[in-house]
């Protein structure tokens, strides 16, 4: 293995690290969480995370995985040092914020806001975005004139 090709490994193993850290500290994910929410394969991640693969990461696969954790890919192809980042497919636009949600995210970075309140808030986001949802006929009973 050439020096750069060990130098790039190490850089995207070290992204990849990064990313699972952030995960675990701010949402509490596991690696089987991050898995599943990425659809990226444990076994794959570990490989990343040890710099244990014979050819370059798939670009669907670093893309799944950075989308998944709400990264842009920018990042790990800059740490796998490829050029054209845009030719494994591009980042799609993201929707305009809900106000409530950026008020909610403005509390989670606010350095003035407990810890306690931020695990509250996170608690309370990851339940009502993983929650099953009612069926279109379930929701509208509640809303009818008797």
């Amino acid at each position: 293995m050439t020096e750069s090709a060990h130098a790039r490994k190490m850089a995207f193993a070290a992204f990849v690290r990064r990313a699972l850290d952030d995960a675990r500290a701010m949402r509490a994910w596991s690696g089987t969480e991050v898995s599943r929410r990425t659809g990226v394969s444990r076994q794959t991640i570990n490989r990343w995370v040890r710099g244990d693969w014979a050819s370059d990461p798939e670009a669907e696969r670093v893309v799944a995985f950075c989308e998944g954790l709400g990264l842009h890919p920018t990042a790990a192809f800059a740490a796998l040092g490829w050029d054209r980042p845009t030719a494994a497919r591009a980042a799609p636009a993201a929707p305009p914020m809900d106000p409530d949600v950026e008020a909610l995210l403005r509390r989670l970075i606010d350095p003035d806001v407990s810890d306690a309140e931020k695990f509250h808030i996170r608690e309370t986001i990851r339940y009502l975005a993983y929650r099953p949802s009612l069926p279109a006929n379930a929701r509208n009973r509640g809303h009818r004139a008797g």
